[in-house]
């Protein structure tokens, strides 16, 4: 599947980028990226995408936009409190780029098919803010063998983290992070900056892009973020021999 004329025109400030030329933004494309969460995290790493390019994006996400969302949550507004997250985001990716194809899933994770649906995806961004449903999509992706850009954010301080489950030699979240009964710290516990999660959310599509073009030497790195100090830090994540996940 080649660009169109429309397209190469839209996409021409990518295509001038060595790094990326016409060959990457096929890439893109082709490309079918899975975003789980379309909270602080998704509505902005969905957005990049869409208008990098991304030929697919899938969605799933089971709640209903509320008014404590808005402050963060960037693709929603107070016309849309009380309607469902994933079909407000589709209406407003499709208006951005309607070459890119939007899938929704208005369901929890747990009660969807994520082996049937990681069967035909590139890369998983896990947007969520539950230890859980971390830990879960985290397993499912191990064993699917897929990329995933996992992000999180809470107060002032991001982390960012990305594998490639195809790969051997790659860890996991599992092994970041093995406490599998972590005390529950989320936006809606703790709070947060508004604009910390459009940095970490544009980081996980910066990853993304990155992957779908053949960078892996960010694979198992772990990056933090602190809002307040403006500081970033990058340490190496090792693979555990004995991680029950992907070990």
């Amino acid at each position: 599947m080649s660009l169109t004329d429309k397209e190469y025109m839209r996409y021409s400030r990518h295509i001038m980028v060595d790094e990326i030329g016409e060959a990457g933004q096929l890439a893109f494309k082709n490309a079918h990226v899975l975003i789980v969460g379309m909270g602080g995290l998704g509505c902005p790493a969905s957005q990049y995408l869409a208008t990098a390019g991304i030929g697919q994006l899938t969605l799933i996400d089971h709640d209903d936009i509320e008014i404590t969302n808005l402050q963060r949550q960037i693709l929603y507004s107070d016309f849309d409190l009380g309607e469902a997250k994933v079909e407000v985001a589709q209406q407003q990716l499709e208006s951005l780029n309607p070459h890119c194809q939007i899938n929704t899933l208005k369901e929890s994770i747990f009660d969807v098919d994520l082996t049937t649906i990681l069967a035909g995806v590139d890369v998983v961004l896990d947007c969520t803010d539950s230890a859980k449903t971390r830990q879960y999509i985290n397993a499912c992706s191990v064993k699917a063998k897929v990329k995933l850009v996992s992000a999180a954010a809470i107060r002032g301080s991001g982390q960012l983290t990305s594998f490639d489950f195809s790969l051997a030699k790659s860890p996991c979240y599992h092994c970041l992070h093995p406490d599998l009964d972590e005390q529950q710290l989320n936006c809606a516990t703790m709070g947060v900056m508004g604009p910390l999660l459009g940095v970490m959310g544009s980081m996980q599509a910066i990853e993304t892009l990155r992957l779908l073009l053949g960078k892996q030497d960010n694979i198992g790195r772990l990056l933090l973020f602190d809002a307040f100090t403006m500081q970033f830090q990058q340490f190496s994540l090792p693979k555990k021999d004995n991680c029950p996940v992907c070990g």
